[in-house]
């Protein structure tokens, strides 16, 4: 028998979001602007606690526009799109599947530092007996 002893889960805690795009014209707009991508230099993000994430992060909401009424958040790191992975991506790839022009709806999948923090107290509050 041995007394091996995995190390802790990693927490990634996620929510989906689901946007309409509003039409304008031939336009679909978002109401969100992205940074970040596997060829952009990770140390510019200033959502990113990790300087090495290339991650796709949510840079900017347009108030009252469609990310925001779907409650997406400035700082969010999208992990997919559509059913998409988003993590090992380059900024225009990322951009070129949110903007998608026969897609009316974008399912995402997002990571926000607010949640994590939360189920990590909610964790730490936890006592075994």
């Amino acid at each position: 028998m041995s007394n091996f002893i995995p190390g802790q889960p990693l927490v990634a805690v996620v929510q989906r979001i689901e946007i309409k795009k509003l039409r304008q014209g031939d336009n679909l707009i978002l109401g969100f602007s992205i940074g970040g991508g596997i060829d952009q230099d990770p140390g510019q993000n200033p959502f990113s606690d990790d300087k090495a994430d290339k991650g796709i992060y949510v840079t900017r909401i347009t108030p009252g526009g469609p990310a925001e009424t779907a409650d997406l958040r400035m700082g969010d790191k999208i992990m997919q799109v559509n059913g998409y992975d988003m993590t090992m991506m380059t900024h225009d790839q990322a951009r070129k599947r949110l903007t998608k022009k026969n897609e009316d709806i974008v399912r995402l999948l997002v990571t926000r530092k607010s949640l994590e923090e939360a189920v990590k107290n909610s964790m730490g509050g936890y006592q075994r007996q």
